[in-house]
């Protein structure tokens, strides 16, 4: 079965409905919390209402420890609750009361006619009491601290009312929103249409596809693909140039080849055929000889997978030892010059492993037998020094500029070769922020040298 791939449009209206919920739920609490805070403030004023209007009743009527049913109707009605009433005499006490008032009463603090609104506990429940104090009809010196309360329920149960009545709103609201954000989503995810459309009618153009319409949020994704079309592209221009550089260096030997297998089948005697073999066989060896310089060439021209930290002087050494047969066959006198303490540069053993046999390979073919050269490492301010110098003939100062270009060869040089090594050196090393330099040796010959940063442990 196909792998289900992630949807990004379920992603974002998941991470946008998680947020929503949260905000439908906190707006429920604030709006419970307005409603009851309003709630509050009508009821708060009602029982401002009634303790004044019990006040002006008591002016009225004398007390005698007991209201009137009408009275004790009105203040004890409470559809939702039970309500309280207490009048406290300053002269007399308590006068009348439906309930223990002496824990919570604000008596004492009543001196004028401004009434008290506060909350307290009587019969184990929170209510909300409202305090006057007047003038007693019955003795003008004495004070009547009129007390009236009531529970807390009517006024929970409004602010209840008020939120059934927003949630379906506010319920509406959201999904209004969420359609909204649907819609948004879908329609912003179109911008994509116009690229996978451009990706799929390409065949061989590489060219970047990022341009001034690509949206702010997508473009590090537009420059990846940009990237990954360059290194493609470069890839392709590689492989293009070895089969260029492949038809053009192997044309020559393969023609000799021919010609030359055509004259030995065509010979009558065996001194001919026996030549004829023999420049098969030259030819041959030069053939393979390019071809690994061209496929050396392409690999020092792909980037190196890996950059780690080299240790030159104990690599250069097993490096040089590895060449001392073949200069012994040339009869060359090679030689390695170690440093007077640990030199380590960035790059790829391997890499730099075939720069550096590409500079031996150059000295050992064109300084002439009985030279000397000397592979070394020096340090070179921020930079490490690795160098093989000949005392061969040397470099004419007007053809040094020319040394590293592909398939360049002094003139006058009586070594077959490519005219690669050099080339194939240069490429490797720049892949590591290095340089090669080339300067000519006291009183003859040819020092290359290969600077590379130089690491500090």
């Amino acid at each position: 079965m196909r792998a289900r791939h992630p949807s990004l449009r379920r992603r974002l209206l998941a991470f946008l409905a998680l947020p929503m919920l949260v905000l439908l739920l906190l707006n429920a609490v604030i709006t419970y919390r307005i409603a009851l805070a309003y709630s509050n403030h009508l009821h708060d004023r009602n029982l401002l209402d009634d303790t004044q209007s019990f006040a002006r009743m008591l002016q009225t009527m004398p007390l005698s420890g007991e209201l009137s049913p009408q009275a004790r109707f009105l203040l004890e009605y409470d559809p939702d609750g039970h309500g309280y009433f207490n009048v406290d005499s300053l002269h007399h006490g308590i006068l009348v009361s439906n309930a223990d008032f002496s824990a919570v009463a604000k008596s004492r603090d009543c001196v004028d006619s401004t009434p008290l609104l506060y909350s307290a506990h009587l019969n184990q429940q929170k209510v909300r009491l409202a305090t006057l104090c007047i003038q007693s009809a019955t003795d003008p010196g004495d004070r009547l601290a009129v007390t009236v309360g009531e529970t807390f329920d009517d006024r929970r149960q409004r602010a209840q009312e008020i939120l059934m009545i927003t949630i379906p709103m506010m319920a509406l609201l959201m999904l209004c929103v969420g359609a909204l954000v649907w819609f948004g989503v879908n329609h912003g995810l179109r911008i994509l249409r116009p690229l996978t459309r451009q990706l799929a009618e390409r065949k061989r153009d590489l060219a970047p596809i990022s341009n001034p319409d690509v949206p702010r949020e997508i473009l590090p994704l537009i420059e990846t693909i940009d990237g990954l079309f360059g290194r493609l592209a470069e890839m392709i221009a590689l492989q293009e140039r070895f089969v260029a550089d492949a038809a053009h260096q192997l044309r020559t030997p393969l023609a000799g080849i021919s010609l030359h297998v055509d004259r030995a089948l065509s010979a009558t005697d065996g001194k001919t055929r026996t030549e004829a073999l023999e420049h098969v066989r030259r030819l041959n060896q030069r053939t393979a000889r390019v071809s690994g310089q061209l496929l050396a060439l392409t690999r020092a021209q792909a980037s190196p997978a890996v950059v780690e930290t080299l240790d030159l002087t104990a690599l250069v050494p097993e490096w040089v030892a590895m060449r001392v047969p073949e200069a012994i066959r040339a009869g060359v006198d090679l030689g390695y010059q170690r440093p007077d303490e640990t030199l380590r540069v960035p790059g790829y053993a391997p890499v730099l492993q075939e720069a550096l046999d590409n500079l031996i390979d150059n000295a050992l073919h064109y300084a002439g037998r009985g030279a000397t050269v000397t592979v070394g490492i020096a340090a070179s301010g921020n930079q490490v020094e690795l160098y093989v110098e000949d005392d061969g003939p040397g470099v004419p100062e007007a053809a040094m500029a020319r040394l590293g270009e592909r398939f360049y060869r002094v003139a006058g040089t009586q070594e077959n070769g490519t005219g690669l090594g050099l080339a194939i050196a240069h490429e490797a090393v720049e892949h590591f922020r290095g340089t090669i330099h080339y300067q000519t040796s006291v009183p003859h010959g040819l020092k290359v040298s290969i600077l590379l940063p130089r690491l500090t442990p």
